[in-house]
């Protein structure tokens, strides 16, 4: 299933946090997102903090207006797109087992994961296996697996209006994924279809299941990419894999979704000789291959 987005469809979908996390601000000033355009109200909004700190407030200010002027030069020229697929799968050990038809024949596909080797704050030593229906329960789970991607005209001017555009780029791909998302509770997968949050309540993920993102601390692994390429085609959306794995264009996103009411997001933590050995049988590759995309 394939989503193309205009800015105007996702922009409202930005997590402003992470935008100003990017630049080296404060969390705290994404507030300023909130606030009435006009300057009294800006003005007004400095005010509220410490004199200290209002140095700083000044400056998000300003960066978010040069944000919304950037985002407005770049609709005309921006392309957003967003791939997901749904699978039936289930949990075999560690791995995720992905079910589809082939030719009128059922075959199956390997996704190996990664399990923490010091509990989590439940007790448990968890992976994303675990948020799937085992396969010796004879019945399949489903999973999501996605991709977003923003190809937008490169900056011209100075070295400021890049970064910016860059860091715009990004937080819309990631807009895109909250959005993809969204709709795949809600309609394509269904599993909640009464779903009514607010925008605070999605930057806040109080929807069930999650999203976890391809070098993020649940699936630090870059090189699950390659396998995420040959069940979505990332060449679909415009996407291409380095050698290593990174996606380009750079403001890219890939990942997997899952339903489970308990799944939560965890951190895989560091990886034991042992585990990056048993990984590598598991993945069928050199386990000093594996070793670099792990570092």
């Amino acid at each position: 299933m394939h989503h193309r987005y205009r800015i105007s469809d996702i922009i409202d979908y930005i997590n402003w946090l992470y935008f100003f996390h990017a630049w080296g601000l404060p969390m705290k000033f994404a507030s300023i997102a909130k606030v009435h355009a006009c300057d009294a109200c800006r003005a007004s909004w400095v005010a509220s903090f410490p004199l200290e700190e209002q140095v700083k407030a000044k400056e998000a200010a300003r960066l978010y207006v040069d944000a919304q002027r950037q985002l407005s030069r770049l609709t005309p020229y921006t392309t957003i797109h967003a791939k997901v697929e749904l699978f039936d799968a289930n949990a075999q050990g560690d791995d995720i087992v992905i079910h589809f038809n082939k030719d009128d024949k059922e075959e199956q596909f390997l996704l190996p994961m990664l399990r923490q080797q010091q509990p989590d704050a439940d007790g448990f030593c968890l992976c994303l296996a675990d948020f799937l229906r085992p396969i010796e329960q004879g019945k399949a789970d489903r999973i999501g697996v996605f991709a977003t991607s923003v190809s937008s005209m490169p900056a011209t001017g100075d070295d400021y209006a890049s970064l910016l555009t860059q860091t715009l780029c990004d937080q819309l791909a990631e807009a895109a994924a909250e959005r993809l998302h969204q709709q795949v509770r809600t309609e394509l997968w269904g599993y909640a279809p009464e779903e009514q949050l607010t925008m605070e309540e999605l930057h806040q993920e109080k929807f069930q299941g999650i999203r976890p993102a391809v070098g993020y601390p649940s699936l630090p692994d870059i090189s699950i990419n390659f396998l995420i390429d040959r069940l979505i085609c990332f060449e679909s959306i415009g996407v291409t894999l380095t050698e290593h794995g990174m996606m380009r264009p750079h403001a890219s996103v890939s990942g997997l979704m899952f339903a489970h009411p308990q799944a939560h997001y965890f951190s895989i933590g560091e990886i034991s000789e042992e585990q990056l050995q048993d990984y590598a049988q598991r993945r069928n590759l050199p386990a000093d291959e594996l070793r670099k995309y792990l570092s």
